[in-house]
């Protein structure tokens, strides 16, 4: 398999760090591609017409792709480790909270992409105090459900804790864990994994 990345990209982080957990990092090739809203990679389009990372090309040519999607394939090659509940209530709660650390990120990336790629004279601030907002929010409510988390690792927490990275990489101003005590601790911890250390951006 071979991965299309962007090692700032908290998607394809998240993608890794599954891999990690799973024990297929090896069996993964990461190949860096720097991807933009504004200009296409041709090669990446090539295999997602998104043009986005991360993508997955598998071996028999079929390319997966955005991360929710990969990380499910992923969880399919070991089903011995299981990173979601197979049924019931608490599997639609890890699933809403896997959308919700990707929901944050969304934002995240949006309000990025505002303050860092947009014309100064074209920026909205409205715009970006939005997206703050649901950043914030989302944090809220992760810092209400961290008694859910678990101990073991799952694809719910290893999305919030790569979120968390992104803030923390890209959003110190946001002082998240100010509001979210109870997150940080779980953050903490998690960061030190050897899955999480090992994909930390540069």
């Amino acid at each position: 398999m071979k991965l299309l990345y962007s090692a700032a990209s908290p998607y394809a982080r998240k993608v890794r760090v599954l891999a990690h957990e799973l024990g297929l990092s090896d069996e993964i090739e990461v190949v860096t591609a720097a991807v933009s809203p504004i200009e296409t990679n041709t090669d990446v389009a090539a295999r997602n017409p998104l043009a986005k990372v991360p993508t997955l090309n598998l071996a028999d040519g079929t390319a997966l792709y955005d991360s929710r999607v990969i990380c499910d394939y992923l969880m399919t090659l070991e089903p011995a480790l299981p990173m979601q509940p197979a049924t019931g209530a608490e599997r639609w709660a890890v699933q809403c909270r896997h959308a919700l650390a990707d929901g944050i990120l969304d934002a995240a990336l949006l309000a990025r992409y505002e303050e860092a790629l947009r014309p100064a004279e074209l920026r909205w601030p409205a715009w970006q105090a939005g997206q703050e907002d649901k950043i914030l929010r989302g944090i809220a409510q992760l810092e209400s459900e961290t008694a859910a988390f678990g101990v073991e690792p799952r694809i719910d927490t290893i999305a919030v804790a790569c979120a968390l990275g992104y803030l923390d990489l890209r959003f110190g101003r946001l002082a998240w864990r100010e509001q979210a005590p109870k997150l940080a601790a779980f953050y903490e911890g998690f960061a030190a994994r050897p899955s999480m250390q090992t994909t930390k951006p540069g």
